[in-house]
C-alpha cells in the first residue's frame, strides 16, 4: 500500500471526524434555539431576548471558526457548505425553524421533502396555523433549492409569493450550494456587517 494512498484514507478520517464534532456542535446549537421557542411562553421577554442573542452570537462565533477551517480546504467546503448556509440562515433570521436548519446543514433533502409533507397535512388538519405552515414551508422550499433539489413550479411561485424579506435577501446572497467560494465570501462579508 503506498504512503500517498494511506495519507488520503487518513486525511478522510479526519474529516469525517471533523465534520462529526462540527454537526454535534451545530446540533446542540439548533437545540438551544428549540428549546428556547418551547420555553418562550415561560420566559419574560427580557429573558428570551437575551438567551437568544447569545446562542445567535454563538452561532455567529461557530460561523465564523467553520469558516476559517474551510478558507482554502477543498474537500472542506463540499463537506461543510450546506452547514455553513444554514448557520448563515439561523443567523440572519432567514429561518426560524430550528428542525429545518438541522435538515439543511446536514444536506438533507429527502427528509426536508418528508417534513413538508407533514406541514401541509398538519395545516389542513388545523394542528398548524397557516402562518407557521407557510413560514417552514417556505424555509424548506428555500433550503431543497440551497441544495440544488429542482422545485416544481408550484413550489417556485409559492416561494416567490410567501417568501420573508430576509428570506430572500438570503436567497440572493447566499446564492447556490454550487458556488461554494463566492458564497463563503459574500457570507462571512455578510456577517462582518451584521456585528457591526
Amino acid at each position: 500500500m503506498s504512503s500517498s494512498h494511506h495519507k488520503s484514507t487518513r486525511g478522510q478520517e479526519e474529516t469525517e471526524k471533523l465534520k462529526s464534532n462540527l454537526e454535534e456542535q451545530l446540533d446542540r446549537l439548533v437545540q438551544q434555539l428549540a428549546d428556547l421557542e418551547e420555553a418562550k411562553d415561560d420566559l419574560d421577554a427580557d429573558e428570551y431576548e437575551e438567551t437568544k442573542q447569545e446562542t445567535m452570537d454563538q452561532l455567529t462565533e461557530f460561523k465564523e471558526s467553520l469558516d476559517n477551517m474551510v478558507g482554502g480546504n477543498l474537500s472542506l467546503v463540499d463537506q461543510l457548505s450546506g452547514m455553513q448556509l444554514a448557520i448563515q440562515a439561523a443567523i440572519s433570521k432567514a429561518f426560524k425553524t430550528p428542525e429545518v436548519i438541522r435538515m439543511f446543514a446536514k444536506k438533507q433533502p429527502g427528509q426536508l421533502r418528508q417534513r413538508l409533507a407533514e406541514i401541509r397535512r398538519d395545516e389542513k388538519v388545523g394542528k398548524l396555523s397557516g402562518d407557521i405552515a407557510t413560514q417552514q414551508s417556505v424555509e424548506i422550499l428555500t433550503a431543497l433549492k440551497k441544495l440544488g433539489e429542482s422545485l416544481t413550479p408550484e413550489e417556485e411561485s409559492y416561494l416567490q409569493s410567501n417568501s420573508s424579506a430576509s428570506l430572500k435577501q438570503f436567497e440572493q446572497v447566499s446564492g447556490d450550494l454550487a458556488s461554494g467560494d463566492k458564497v463563503l465570501a459574500v457570507a462571512s462579508s455578510q456577517v462582518k456587517q451584521a456585528s457591526k
